[in-house]
């Protein structure tokens, strides 16, 4: 896996926001390195860097010092500057498993603002607006990657979606035509407004949404989907999700005239969500390419061992293993499936 060794966790930091496909690997890592040490960047000595990782854009930094870690943290804004670089990039620098999820990517259709925008520009605008995320290039289609902290991403979705809601309002106070011609490039953003407002609330409904890192989500539908919607029974709020990708969004629909019970209800999950995402951290066990032993291997050595770490989500893919839970006990886990699968090897080998 390419993390940080055990041992070297107090000095190791995660830095989202970088650059990828860019400059070679290696070269990536040298500028890394430089910036870290650099006094203006309030760092020092770096032991090693972690570049790339199996996260894209995130490596891991880690010092010499432990006080050297501590001190780059204090720093409140990173800009990675090379001359080798086209220009400066903003970089979201974390205590490491401070978070299971420090940086998300996400896929943006932008083509329903085609008519009301130049789509170079509006790119542009939220730029500059939005410093800490790292836009791809704009596709012909009108699709843009975009990648960054969780929170970032969910900002820049809200205020996207508030300028469709916008657009479609105005729209719809012009004539039939103008409503068809609305209907038509919304039905591309979204099918409907239902669908295409993921991060805002709809006001003429009696319906709230909750944006969530998709891990996030599933951790908590495991251990504690009994539990929450119970209490949204309670307030007589029922809940659906739509996920893509990285990010799930949930749904709320109250059946009741009050909207304090749909808010409540919204408030149950956001407190839930935003406790997990604090204390929980992700690692992944990757396989060699088409080995299919390894993969049987580490598959049945991590459902045995779920019976020891009741709180450890695993979740298998057919190239890792997702490994979801508290920073202590990730790395006990982690550590006995290699050790069970080391010693499985040399046994065989005697």
């Amino acid at each position: 896996m390419a993390t940080p060794k055990a041992g070297k966790l107090e000095r190791s930091l995660v830095v989202c926001g970088i650059p990828d496909g860019i400059l070679t690997d290696d070269v990536m890592a040298n500028i890394l390195i430089i910036h870290f040490q650099k006094p203006k960047n309030w760092g020092g000595d770096v032991e090693d860097v972690v570049y790339p990782t199996i996260t894209e854009g995130v490596a891991y930094v880690i010092f010499e010092e432990k006080k050297v870690a501590e001190k780059v943290l204090k720093k409140g804004e990173h800009r990675l500057t090379d001359k080798r670089l086209p220009r400066d990039y903003p970089l979201k620098v974390s205590p490491y498993g401070e978070s299971v999820f420090p940086c998300v990517s996400s896929t943006l259709d932008l083509s329903v603002f085609g008519d009301k925008y130049i789509l170079e520009e509006l790119v542009q605008e939220l730029q500059k607006n939005l410093t800490v995320l790292s836009f791809g290039p704009l596709q012909s289609n009108g699709h843009i990657l975009v990648q960054g902290p969780f929170s970032a991403v969910t900002s820049l979705k809200n205020s996207l979606l508030l300028k469709a809601n916008s657009l479609l309002d105005k729209v719809k106070k012009g004539g039939k035509e103008s409503n068809q011609i609305a209907s038509s490039r919304m039905q591309k953003y979204g099918s409907s407004r239902k669908q295409s407002k993921n991060f805002v609330q709809d006001t003429n409904r009696k319906e709230q949404v909750v944006v969530l890192d998709t891990d996030v989500y599933r951790y908590m539908e495991h251990f504690y989907g009994n539990m929450y919607k119970k209490q949204l029974q309670k307030y007589g709020v029922a809940s659906h999700v739509v996920t893509d990708g990285e990010i799930t969004t949930m749904y709320l629909e109250s059946n009741r005239s009050d909207p304090s019970h749909l808010q409540r209800a919204k408030e149950v999950v956001e407190n839930l969500s935003m406790d997990l995402q604090r204390r929980l951290r992700k690692e992944k066990i990757i396989f060699e390419a088409n080995n299919r032993t390894e993969h049987w291997k580490y598959t049945k050595t991590c459902e045995h061992l779920k019976f020891q770490y009741p709180k450890v989500l695993v979740i298998p893919y057919t190239t890792h293993i997702d490994i979801i839970g508290s920073s202590s006990e990730i790395y006990k886990f982690v550590q006995e499936v290699n050790e069970t699968i080391s010693f499985s090897q040399k046994g065989r080998r005697k």
